[in-house]
C-alpha cells in the first residue's frame, strides 16, 4: 500500500520514517552536529546542491526531515520546514517571503505576540501593516493594496474562537496576487486543512497540539516547494532557527496520537463550553461548538471539530476572573495551551498583556476573560475545579 492511500491515522504514525540499517522499530534520534562524506568530490557536491543528503545539522538531520515529512503529509502540503519555535516560523515566513516596500494584511486575532513581531521587527525593514477583524471580508478587501503580499490569518483565534472563511480568504488573496497565509495552531490539520481550502502557507507553534504534553518549543511551516522548500528554508539554512533533533522526535511521538487527542479535546471542551453557558456566573462563552457562536456555521463546514479552547467572560471583571483561576486547585495556571493537562489564563494581562488598551478593545480582550485549554482529565474534575471559584463570586 502507498502512502498516498493511507488514511489521517495512519500517516500521523507511518508517514516520514525512514528505518536505519539497524532496523529500529521507533524513529531514530541523531544527535549529531555534522555529516561526514565519503570523499571531498561528495562533499562539494552537497554543499553544491547537486547531490541529495544530510550536510550540516542547522539545515539537514534525518530526525528533523521525518518529522517534516510527516507533517506535510498530514496537512497536504510539499514542503515542510521545521523552526525552533512557533513564532520563529512566522518570522521564517515573513523574512523569506517579504521585502522593503512590501505590505501585509493581518487579522487584530492574532496571539499577541505576532502583532508585536511584525509592527516592531519586520516593520522596522520597510514592510507595511494593516490590521483588520478578522470575521469582516469587506474589511479585508479595503485594505488590500496593489504591493499587498500576504495576508496572514489565525482561524480559529486567541482567544475568542473567531473564524474565518479560509477558501473565501484564499479567493479574495489571490484575486489581488496576494499569498494566504493560516496559522493552523489551535486546530491542526486533525480537525481542519487550510491548504486544501485555498490557504497557500499554514504555520504551527508544534509546541501546542503537535507535541500534546507540553514537553518542547517547535514551530513548522508547510507549504509548496517553491516558497516554502526554497524561500523559508534559506531563511533556516542562513538564519539558523533550527529544530532539535531530540524536539523533532518529541514531535513525532505527539503525532502519532494527534488524531486521537484532538477528537477528546473536542468531546471535553464541549462539555466544558455547555456547563459554562448555564452557570450564573458566566456572561458569555466563546465555543465554536455552541450555537450561539457567530462562525458556528462556518466551523461545521470548514472543520471537522471544533477545539480544544474555551473562553468565557465573567461578570465581575479582572477580580473575578483572578479569583475563578486563583480558586483553582488542579488546573495548571500557564498561558501554554494545547496540551493533555487542563490549563487557565488571563489574557488581558499574560498573552495580549504587552498590547495598549486600544488594541485589547479592538479584539475583545475583555478584563474578565479567563481561557482554558481544555486537557484530557475528566471533565467532571475540571468542572468541579473551576466551579471552586465560579460559586463562589
Amino acid at each position: 500500500m502507498n502512502e498516498s492511500d493511507w488514511d489521517f491515522a495512519t500517516l500521523a504514525i507511518r508517514a516520514g520514517h525512514e528505518r536505519t540499517n539497524e532496523g529500529e522499530h521507533s524513529e531514530a534520534i541523531f544527535p549529531t552536529s555534522s555529516f561526514v562524506f565519503g570523499s571531498a568530490a561528495e562533499a562539494a557536491a552537497r554543499f553544491g546542491g547537486q547531490e541529495p543528503g544530510n550536510i550540516y545539522a542547522r539545515f539537514t538531520n534525518p530526525t528533523v526531515r521525518y518529522f517534516q515529512e510527516r507533517l506535510a503529509a498530514l496537512e497536504g502540503g510539499e514542503s515542510c520546514v521545521a523552526t525552533s519555535s512557533g513564532m520563529s516560523a512566522i518570522l521564517a515566513v515573513m523574512l523569506g517571503l517579504l521585502k522593503a516596500g512590501d505590505h501585509v494584511v493581518c487579522s487584530r486575532a492574532v496571539f499577541g505576540t505576532t502583532t508585536l513581531l511584525l509592527q516592531n521587527i519586520i516593520g522596522k525593514f520597510g514592510v507595511a501593516f494593516s490590521f483588520v477583524d478578522l470575521t469582516n471580508m469587506a474589511a479585508w478587501e479595503a485594505a488590500l493594496q496593489p504591493h499587498t503580499r500576504l495576508l496572514f490569518v489565525e482561524t480559529p483565534a486567541n482567544p475568542l474562537t473567531e473564524i474565518v472563511d479560509i477558501r473565501a480568504l484564499a479567493d479574495l488573496a489571490h484575486r489581488n496576487s496576494s499569498l494566504l497565509v493560516v496559522d493552523n495552531c489551535f486546530c491542526t490539520p486533525a480537525l481542519q486543512r487550510p491548504l486544501a481550502l485555498g490557504a497557500d502557507i499554514v504555520v504551527h507553534s508544534a509546541t501546542k497540539y503537535l507535541d500534546g504534553q507540553g514537553r518542547a518549543l517547535g514551530g513548522a511551516v508547510v507549504g509548496d516547494k517553491e516558497r516554502v522548500g526554497k524561500d523559508v528554508y534559506g531563511v533556516l539554512r542562513n538564519g539558523g532557527v533550527t529544530m532539535s533533533p531530540f524536539n523533532a522526535w518529541i514531535f513525532l511521538k505527539g503525532l502519532e496520537t494527534l488524531d486521537l487527542r484532538m477528537k477528546a479535546h473536542c468531546d471535553n471542551a464541549m462539555q466544558l463550553a455547555q456547563w459554562l453557558a448555564a452557570h450564573p456566573a458566566v456572561e458569555q462563552v466563546y465555543y465554536p461548538g455552541l450555537a450561539s457562536h457567530p462562525q458556528h456555521a462556518l466551523a461545521q463546514q470548514q472543520q471537522s471539530g471544533f477545539g480544544g479552547l474555551v473562553s468565557f467572560v465573567l461578570k465581575g471583571g479582572k477580580e473575578a476572573a483572578w479569583k475563578v483561576i486563583d480558586y483553582t486547585q488542579m488546573l495548571s495556571i500557564t498561558a501554554n495551551l494545547g496540551d493533555t493537562k487542563t490549563t487557565i489564563t488571563h489574557p488581558a494581562t499574560t498573552t495580549h498583556g504587552r498590547l495598549t488598551p486600544e488594541q485589547k478593545a479592538q479584539s475583545g480582550i475583555a478584563d474578565g476573560l479567563v481561557r482554558v485549554s481544555v486537557g484530557l482529565e475528566s471533565i467532571r474534575d475540571i468542572q468541579r475545579d473551576l466551579a471552586r471559584g465560579l460559586d463562589n463570586l
